[in-house]
């Protein structure tokens, strides 16, 4: 009897403890060899060989199959992210080595650029079998790898625990025949060193890498990229310009943070990728190697060594988004003067349609070749490592005092000081240069506008502009053509519209007396630029500048005398002192620095100058940091400063957020302040960050701002 109730005793509670399994026990277990899987990537512990023999050195690899729209990251992650971890559990004996980094994908995420793996990768490691492991044994080998995990929109960190038994065996292994020809493939082609020796030198804000020797001895490769081991070397979106040599190559890169604050000051490693293959190379200070340029430039195209193909929905986002940006740089303060121009030679030829079609072609015309001369410039100077941004001609100040004589003179001709083609008309009578004001000028007409339009940002053009610089160059040169057709696009469609010609008035006395109030809006502009030129040269400067304004109304004035009664004397004093404007225009832009009472920098809030440090030190403290970048020469900047960034409400509520608001002044060249640009995304100024404690990105701020919006961004 006791036997059978012992039998019912047992039977039920063997049937209750499987029954109850089920809910304490979730099925399979974290550390389960074969495939883990999150919903954004699966990842499984393989071996390249289908055993291991004591004492050997055996090939696992992590393999990562990564959701599409997803991706992980290199040893150096680049501008974001982070690189995959792996924490290893491992018999006793056994010793795990280092990661066998395949070459990454450059990855661009808006200004940012990042290195990192898509689709399927095998990240290899060497694992140390010891000599008395027993053959038909296996081994455990367990990892936990910790993944981040990232879209264009957000960042998962992933946590896996993998694991794989790995049997041992006496004698050499074949491959596995799963996935050990995929791992043999990566180990073979991963970079490592291979005799090449390199140099690094920082000159200013350009860290030139020369490597020589080794497989690069007779190169043929077009193409090369350098990914560094370490964050802060270099600016990881910039292109990477450079020539090849007999005996290697030159590179010359953008230096980054960690270089500007502290210098070259060791060896500088990373992986040197080519058409040919890829190494680790080591650079140590110091000058360029010989037989490493000379031969010839290498290509700078987005897709060389490494990098993704161009992303076409950028491009045409780019180039749209650069339209619109045009059109609205129509309404921008700093276009005014010019746009008043446009309107009077529009009125004048408003009867005579073919008049119109050639003026607004013309005038097109100008101010699309005046965007590609600008742009290529720029994307050089980028090339060549300098760090300049949209607008940087405005930044020299004989450009600055240039602009301001020519738009006195342009204010001299509209209050009919003298006459443009006036001479030239009476000396060709009817022949081909009596045209010349007409076509010419509305040529002319159209490269004044760029020039003028370029201290101005509009809304869109941020995005299209930070997009092009980062792009190959002839897409880029299409965005910028794209933002030169909007600037023109309005005046070019009332010219070949006879309808809406037609609407306007016809010309008559009215039209002297608008082109004589025109002129005021240009002189204007040159006092605008007389104060730009003054913040950045200095009184003394400003006086000569004076001189050669005087000099120069007196020539205009001289020259318009000599047009209406033919007198030569009047036409050589003109000349003379239109020497004399040269003159002392040479001695303004060479006359010694000596500070001004005013700058960008000075603003109805107390600030202090802008530096990542100052950030850095502000943020450790708690407090929040309210930044403006601007410049003397951007209207927009002057007219955002007055209009938001002026009040007492302001000011109570930066000392109510105990808040510190930093000023980057970019009237003059500032490397620093040209790469926080271009980290942002942006190509000039305006731009207004908010950086929070504990908040890796700041907020940026519209580029039109108003005191509400600065209040409502303080107040969060």
């Amino acid at each position: 009897m006791r036997l059978i109730v012992f039998i019912l005793l047992a039977w039920s509670l063997t049937v209750g403890a499987v029954v109850a399994q089920p809910a304490v026990s979730p099925a399979p277990t974290a550390a389960a060899a074969g495939p883990q899987r999150t919903v954004r990537i699966e990842a499984e512990l393989v071996a390249m060989s289908a055993w291991a023999a004591p004492g050997s050195t055996a090939i696992v690899a992590i393999r990562q199959q990564i959701e599409p729209g997803w991706h992980t990251y290199w040893r150096n992650p680049g501008d974001s992210g982070g690189p995959t971890t792996l924490d290893w559990t491992l018999p006793g004996g056994v010793v795990s080595g280092d990661i066998l980094w395949p070459v990454p994908e450059r990855q661009r995420l808006a200004d940012l650029m990042n290195y990192g793996y898509s689709d399927r990768v095998f990240l290899p490691v060497p694992i140390e079998i010891p000599a008395d492991a027993r053959p038909g044994t296996t081994l455990p080998l367990s990892v936990g790898a910790l993944f981040l995990v990232c879209s264009d929109e957000m960042c998962v960190p992933d946590e896996l625990t993998l694991r794989l038994d790995l049997p041992v065996r006496a004698g050499a292994a074949p491959l596995d025949p799963r996935w050990g020809a995929e791992i043999q493939a990566v180990v073979e082609s991963a970079p490592r060193p291979a005799g090449i020796e390199a140099r690094a030198t920082l000159t200013g804000q350009t860290l030139t890498l020369t490597a020589t020797g080794g497989p690069l001895s007779g190169m043929e490769s077009e193409r090369a990229w350098f990914f560094p081991f370490d964050t802060g070397v270099i600016q990881h979106a910039a292109t990477q310009p450079g020539e090849r040599g007999p005996d290697g190559l030159t590179l010359n890169l953008q230096s980054g943070g960690a270089l500007r604050t502290g210098g070259l000051t060791g060896p500088i490693g990373g992986v040197l990728v080519t058409d040919t293959g890829a190494w680790e190379i080591t650079a140590e200070p110091g000058p360029p190697l010989a037989g490493a340029g000379g031969g010839g430039a290498l290509d700078l195209s987005e897709g060389a060594a490494g990098g993704p193909a161009t992303d076409w929905a950028v491009f045409l986002q780019a180039a749209a988004f650069a339209l619109i940006g045009g059109l609205i740089l129509n309404l921008m303060p700093c276009v005014f003067p010019v746009l008043a121009m446009k309107a009077a030679s529009l009125a004048k030829a408003a009867h005579e349609p073919s008049e119109a079609r050639r003026d607004g072609i013309a005038f097109t015309g100008g101010v699309l070749v005046t965007f590609l001369v600008l742009a290529g410039v720029l994307l050089g100077l980028r090339a060549a490592g300098e760090a300049v941004g949209w607008g940087f001609q405005l930044q020299s100040a004989p450009v600055t005092a240039g602009l301001a004589l020519l738009m006195l003179a342009v204010a001299l001709n509209l209050s009919g000081v003298f006459h443009i083609g006036a001479g030239l008309q009476s000396a060709a009578g009817s022949g081909p240069l009596s045209r010349l004001p007409g076509g010419v000028g509305a040529f002319f007409t159209g490269v004044l506008a760029v020039v003028v339009a370029a201290p101005c940002t509009a809304p869109f053009m941020a995005f299209a502009l930070g997009a092009a610089l980062v792009m190959p160059a002839p897409l880029a040169l299409i965005v910028f053509l794209m933002l030169g057709l909007g600037l023109a696009l309005p005046y070019l469609a009332v010219s070949l519209s006879p309808g809406l010609l037609a609407r306007l008035p016809r010309p008559g006395a009215w039209m002297d007396r608008l082109k004589g109030v025109l002129a005021f809006p240009m002189y204007g502009a040159a006092l605008w630029l007389g104060w730009v030129f003054l913040n950045q040269t200095g009184a003394d400067a400003l006086g000569l500048l004076f001189g050669a304004a005087l000099a120069l109304a007196l020539a205009a004035w001289l020259w318009g005398q000599a047009q209406v009664s033919g007198g030569r004397i009047a036409a050589g004093v003109a000349l003379v002192s239109v020497l004399a404007v040269a003159g002392l225009s040479v001695a303004a832009v060479r006359a010694p620095r000596v500070e001004a009472g005013t700058s960008a920098g000075t603003t109805a809030l107390a600030s202090q100058p802008w530096s990542p440090e100052a950030v850095a030190a502000a943020n450790a403290e708690g407090r929040t940091v309210l930044v403006n970048f601007t410049a003397d020469w951007c209207v927009t900047c002057k007219i955002n400063e007055r209009a938001a960034l002026s009040s007492p409400r302001v000011a109570e509520a930066l000392t109510a957020a105990n808040a510190v608001y930093l000023v980057g002044d970019w009237t003059r060249r500032d490397d620093a302040i040209a790469a926080e640009l271009e980290r942002r995304g942006r190509s000039g100024v305006p731009l207004y960050l908010v950086h929070r404690p504990g908040q890796t990105e700041p907020q940026i701020l519209p580029q039109l701002l108003t005191e509400g919006v600065v209040l409502d961004a303080l107040g969060e």
